[in-house]
């Protein structure tokens, strides 16, 4: 009984690309290209049913440099992947500021599509992957709309904070990753 309960919550992932990116590049995991988002998206959602999955991320603008074309293909194999593998994205924009880009934009996005599933009613479970603390009022009020919210971080480097935020935690670690790995 438990079981076919567990099978039927609904729920939505939110993925916050730079965060995961950056985690997965910490881990020398290779590309993030290499990683099967269709599996991975499977994993963290442990049987339940997945209404809704969405990647955030900031668009790369090409500017004729080498370093933005390089970016900017790379973003553009990443999001022909994430398509394949049934994700929506939502892009922010990237800020260049003496000579570094900043994302700017994803966080609000994120917060603003939390809220609406909480109140739209569209899951009972949101999945977090963003060790962002500025998501810490819109978790606090997809929870009181009775939404499960939770963090999915990794064990070399937990956000304490989203853990204190969120109803559940799960930490990735290396070698659950490796298996989502594709190496064809």
């Amino acid at each position: 009984m438990c079981y076919t309960l567990f099978m039927g919550e609904r729920v939505v992932i939110f993925i916050d690309g730079s965060n995961f990116y950056f985690k997965l590049k910490e881990l020398n995991l290779g590309h993030l290209l290499n990683l099967d988002l269709g599996k991975f998206a499977k994993f963290i959602a442990r049987n339940r049913k997945i209404v809704k999955k969405c990647y955030f991320i900031g668009k790369v603008r090409q500017d004729g440099t080498p370093k933005t074309e390089k970016l900017f293909n790379g973003q553009q194999k990443l999001l022909g992947s994430l398509k394949n593998a049934g994700y929506a994205y939502k892009l922010g924009y990237l800020l260049k500021t003496d000579g570094k880009y900043h994302e700017k934009g994803v966080d609000v996005q994120i917060a603003v599509d939390m809220m609406e599933a909480a109140y739209e009613d569209e899951c009972d479970r949101i999945i977090l992957i963003s060790s962002d603390t500025d998501l810490g009022p819109a978790i606090q009020k997809a929870r009181s709309k009775g939404k499960i919210v939770e963090y999915v971080g990794f064990s070399h480097k937990p956000s304490v904070a989203m853990v204190s935020f969120c109803s559940e935690s799960t930490l990735l670690k290396k070698e659950d990753l490796e298996s989502l790995i594709d190496t064809s």
